[in-house]
């Protein structure tokens, strides 16, 4: 049997959750096998699929190409998100896996649809036509087989994307996968917590619950891995991708547009813009049609900040969006103060309160504030045991990850952590 290496990630599991989870049971045993980090940058924005595309390549979004959730089509109703791989500039960990002879498989990984490396496949695809239902676009995008064969057993533990049921399902997924030997290689995307956050804000209990829920989940990885002697010989990885924060009121940036001329609506859909915002939640992305009116844009941004408790904390220029490894195509990068983030809608008011309509925590902030970070944990025989890095980034995690895979790669942004190895 070729050796196991597990990639767990915990959607939206911040550091301050570190400090709650290190000490529970589950967690607080792999993290005195492993190396770890409480500290872990993400990046900007810091949404789920930058950051794990981040994650998969060892690169800041400039460079990967997956610089937003979702793409920019301001014509379309709903964009599309950056669902299928073929989007990513570069090479990923799972094709570096693929090659190096390691059986695949993404349980709900970020930016995997239509996969060619991913030999079992349930990808992260939802509907977006009203043509389309959820079998018909999860089975286009990802593995029939696989995906029916989990569907039929474990399918009646699914709610939509509610949670837990959701991350119920995939636990045992992948418990299907462990225990009949279907891969080596495995990439697992937990997303309860992000959920609980978005839906209730981060102070609430049910986050409390949530992370427990992990710790119960890691418990039963852990031990079916040790009862069937593959756990001293596996890498086991435990990650989050970014931090969360609570909000107060939404921005619509577009109905500010909307309201100044510079979009034209037609039956509810925009039929021209001069300038658009697609939103990042805690940041924004700005795009001018008419690079003429770049100056007029940015006084009417400031302005309206000035008369509105200065809700947009930061207007960076392009040039600083490129330095932060952002969309290069961008004209702007807004960035919401606290309590506030923004939205892609153009309906009435142009700032309205979260409470009862919108969610009350989220993300895509700037990832450098401190109470802001994510964390990483690594275990492997070739790796230090209860070993504390005192910080890293997305990115570095990546570079480790290709490296553990003697795969060399050129033109990273993240660096090999050599100090984690025995």
């Amino acid at each position: 049997m070729k050796k196991k290496f597990i990639i767990l990630s915990f959607d939206a599991v911040s550091n301050k959750d570190f400090e709650y989870i290190r000490n529970l049971k589950n967690f607080k045993s792999l993290i005195k096998d492993s190396s770890y980090c409480e500290n872990v940058e993400s990046v900007y924005p810091s949404l789920t699929y930058p950051a794990h595309t981040s994650i998969s390549t060892g690169k800041l979004p400039i460079n990967h190409g997956i610089i937003n959730n979702i793409k920019v089509e301001p014509l379309r109703k709903k964009a599309d998100w950056f669902w299928r791989q073929d989007y990513i500039n570069g090479k990923t960990i799972y094709d570096s896996a693929k090659e190096k002879g390691f059986r695949t498989c993404a349980l709900f990984w970020p930016v995997t649809a239509k996969s060619k490396t991913i030999d079992l496949n349930l990808p992260e695809v939802l509907p977006n036509r009203f043509w389309q239902n959820q079998i018909i676009v999860s089975a286009l995008n990802g593995t029939l087989g696989f995906q029916l064969k989990v569907n039929n057993m474990f399918g009646h533990l699914r709610d939509g994307i509610n949670q837990p049921n959701l991350d119920n399902f995939t636990f045992e997924s992948l418990m299907y996968v462990l225990k009949n030997d279907l891969a080596d290689f495995i990439l697992v995307h937990f997303t309860d917590v992000d959920t609980k956050k978005h839906q209730l804000g981060t102070k609430n209990l049910e986050i409390k619950n949530a992370l427990n829920r992990h710790d119960e989940r890691l418990g039963k990885i852990v031990s079916y891995l040790k009862e069937n002697n593959i756990y001293d010989e596996a890498t086991i990885i435990t990650l989050g991708d970014h931090g969360c924060k609570d909000t107060n009121f939404v921005i619509k940036i577009n109905r500010l547009f909307l309201e100044n001329g510079y979009i034209k609506v037609k039956n509810e859909k925009i039929k021209s813009y001069d300038a658009y915002c697609n939103y990042c939640d805690g940041s924004a992305y700005i795009y001018l049609n008419n690079k003429n009116i770049k100056d007029e844009i940015y006084n009417l941004l400031k302005d309206f900040s000035l008369k509105n408790n200065n809700c947009i904390k930061n207007i960076y220029s392009k040039e600083e969006a490129i330095s932060f490894g952002a969309d290069p195509n961008s004209d702007f990068m807004l960035e919401a103060n606290d309590g506030y983030y923004f939205i892609n809608d153009y309906s009435p008011n142009i700032i309205e309160e979260t409470k009862g309509k919108y969610d009350l925590g989220t993300h895509g902030y700037f990832p450098k504030y401190n109470n802001y970070k994510t964390f990483f944990t690594i275990k492997d025989k070739n790796i230090k045991n209860n070993y504390e890095i005192s910080s890293m980034t997305l990115m570095d995690e990546g570079a480790t990850i290709f490296h553990m895979l003697n795969d060399q790669i050129d033109n990273l942004d993240g660096k090999i952590i050599n100090e984690i190895f025995k």
